[in-house]
């Protein structure tokens, strides 16, 4: 039910020739003294612009602190792709070094103890995905690692003469015929399906291989298993004396029914034969996740949550366990936000990490001892990734209302930038302005929302206006700029994008507020946003359209079934009569958690009272709906009924299919194509003149 992970990109099949006359314009007036020229070419945003813009990933600092590493996803016209290259910037700034091809896609990367190699993921010549290394002095890549399986995740042993890998399991017949030394060709063969949990979006299917631990020797090239089991491990991290790993499972009886993931602990040297008994460090029944060692090895930073019975809405907190004991003390319950990504600074005494808090994502630390939390990136500075740097300065991915993300350098207090991957593009553009709101719901709760105005936005004037509401439902709105919500202000719209209840940023009564009752309170606060918008006098009230995306797309369905008031709506990748998603998707905890078993008369009065299927003899609104052929998170069986209906009663509605496209649409002449029926759907209702 999440919003997808590329949530802006456009329409209509390939760049325009206007947009890339434009962006050579830009590229050609990008010339000291030219700041006038610059201005005058500003232009609207337009759904070419996509192709244009480029995706900058976390840093990742070098052992000694003088380098930073980084990538750089762009959108290929040619290949109808998205490729993602390694880059690396001096800290003290200067020019960035491409360190991979750009037509080979590379990520992860992770700096060698040494500092001396640069290694990432990487499928190559339609291989699986191996760990590559660059030398940083030069050179060709070589491929590290040479398993018969993809490597989804790596970590470097302190040494540097050995790699930690998530693998996960191979299929009988292939591990037999390793073992005999034959070649292996898979063939086509059923599903057998045994397990509570058997489908995952982007994967399909799930049998009972897992995910483990290996050990890999650079010196002899041999890979070495440390954990097995009918359990799935992941995030592997070496102590700093490399003696051992801690890595993160769920080993529980039922581990599909379950969301207690916890740290386990495991001797980082193989046994001849068989491997280690983990050792349960923690045992909180929430989830821990995110591990990250103190220097000395004494103490594990780690992510948990404390309210197991409504995990799914649970605040996201910072926690330190002692590894010798397994003592765990939670630094951040009095806070009540969402702590993502933990680090321990240099000298192990404070913990740094991201903060989410009301529509912003801030950099923050804390005295590992616990003590006050002292905030060192806030307000439109939105905070998406770190690294720190030995001598205390901090690199830093961040994002801001009219720019995507960018690398800067934190020090003493002062913002440095790194990178400036969409210059260029933006110095061409006029983006929307974006104001921040309070309004007041019904019941007197206030609602954070962030309104983007067209540009050239004329105070005297009412707009078509669209409400946008996030998916997740457990995710915020912020500072950081939106590329859809951007491109349909450029159309001359005012878009509405409020923080409803369910939403984080705004501690755990906020978002657990909705529970069993979607499309609710919820409903209530997008609509007291919708409310303040046209009371400001900035929207029309009769040109009003609403749209989302997965919890956004639930949401909306709920909307047009509560209300006329909108000319338009556009859903996606959304549900309607949630008993159709118990087995069908990938969600069968969270339904039972919060829903109950649907074969209980008790529990099936809770899904038939939220589903809006059962309401939709109420819609009037003509809408658009759309979403992934082979989505598992949310599968177009919840759009097809959703559409069939509207279709039946003659309401006008038309249903978008996306070929061999999941949760989120990926490819980008489909991601254009979807931008572009926004564009037109919402134009011919709300714009007709």
């Amino acid at each position: 039910m999440h919003k997808p992970l590329i949530t802006s990109l456009l329409n209509v099949q390939w760049p325009s020739r206007r947009a890339l006359m434009g962006a050579l314009l830009i590229l050609c007036v990008a010339l000291p003294g030219q700041g006038a020229l610059w201005a005058q070419e500003r232009r609207s945003l337009e759904t070419a612009d996509r192709w244009l813009l480029s995706s900058v990933g976390n840093p990742v600092v070098s052992p000694e602190g003088d380098w930073i590493a980084y990538t750089v996803s762009r959108n290929d016209p040619a290949a109808d792709d998205t490729h993602s290259r390694i880059w690396m910037v001096a800290v003290a700034g200067g020019e960035p070094l491409a360190m991979t091809a750009a037509a080979l896609s590379s990520w992860q990367p992770r700096w060698s103890p040494d500092g001396r190699y640069l290694a990432f993921l990487s499928a190559r010549d339609g291989n699986p995905t191996q760990v590559w290394a660059l030398n940083r002095l030069g050179g060709e890549a070589v491929a590290l690692t040479n398993t018969p399986q993809s490597v989804s995740e790596f970590a470097w042993s302190p040494d540097g003469r050995s790699l930690a890998l998530v693998l996960q399991d191979l299929e009988p017949g292939h591990a037999a015929a390793l073992a005999s030394g034959e070649e292996w060709t898979p063939k086509p063969k059923p599903w057998v399906i045994d397990r509570e949990h058997f489908k995952q979006d982007y994967v399909g299917y799930l049998d009972r291989r897992r995910t483990h631990i290996y050990r890999f020797d650079l010196d002899d090239r041999e890979l070495h298993q440390l954990t097995d089991g009918d359990f799935d491990d992941n995030e592997p991290a070496w102590s700093p004396d490399g003696s051992q790993l801690v890595f993160v499972s769920k080993r529980v009886e039922l581990p599909d029914l379950s969301t207690n993931t916890d740290l386990f602990l495991v001797p980082a040297e193989p046994l001849q034969e068989g491997v280690h008994e983990p050792r349960r460090l923690t045992v909180n029944p929430g989830s821990e996740f995110a591990p990250a060692w103190s220097p000395d090895g004494r103490y594990l930073a780690h992510n948990t949550t404390l309210n197991p019975e409504t995990l799914f809405y649970e605040t996201q907190h910072l926690a330190v366990t002692e590894v010798a004991t397994g003592d765990t003390r939670v630094l951040t319950t009095a806070i009540d936000r969402w702590v993502l990504d933990p680090q321990f600074s240099a000298d192990g005494q404070s913990v740094m990490f991201m903060l989410e808090d009301s529509g912003e994502q801030h950099l923050a630390r804390l005295p590992a001892a616990g003590g006050e939390l002292e905030r060192l990136i806030t307000g439109q500075d939105v905070v998406y990734g770190f690294d720190q740097a030995p001598d205390g300065s901090v690199a830093v991915r961040l994002a801001r209302p009219q720019s995507p993300s960018e690398l800067y350098l934190l020090s003493e207090g002062e913002l440095q930038p790194r990178t400036q991957v969409n210059r260029a593009v933006l110095a061409g553009l006029q983006l929307g302005e974006v104001r921040e709101i309070t309004v007041t719901s019904p019941d007197g709760t206030p609602i954070e929302t962030f309104v983007i105005l067209p540009p050239g936005f004329d105070e005297s004037k009412r707009y078509p206006a669209i409400l946008n509401i996030h998916g997740g439902p457990q995710s915020q709105w912020d500072w950081s700029f939106e590329f859809e919500s951007q491109l349909l202000a450029a159309q001359g719209y005012v878009m509405i994008l409020p923080n409803p209840r369910g939403s984080t940023g705004q501690g755990y009564d906020f978002t657990v507020a909705i529970w069993q009752d979607w499309g609710g309170i919820d409903f209530d606060d997008v609509m007291a946003a919708v409310d303040a918008v046209v009371e400001l006098g900035w929207a029309d009230p009769g040109r009003l359209g609403v749209m989302g995306w997965s919890y956004g797309g639930m949401l909306t369905n709920h909307v047009i079934t509560k209300t006329d008031r909108f000319a338009a709506a556009a859903t996606g990748a959304s549900a309607t009569l949630y008993v159709a998603g118990y087995g069908h998707d990938e969600y069968v905890a969270w339904y039972e958690q919060e829903l109950g078993q649907p074969w209980k008369p008790e529990a099936r009065a809770i899904y038939e009272r939220l589903s809006p299927f059962n309401r939709l003899d109420q819609v009037t609104t003509p809408t658009l709906v759309v979403g992934g052929q082979l989505d598992w998170n949310v599968p177009i069986i919840n759009s097809e009924q959703l559409y069939l209906v509207l279709k039946r009663r003659g309401i006008d509605t038309q249903l978008i299919v996306y070929p061999d496209q999941y949760h989120g649409i990926d490819t980008p002449s489909l991601e254009q194509d979807l931008f572009g029926r926004y564009i037109d759907w919402f134009g011919k209702y709300l714009k007709p003149d």
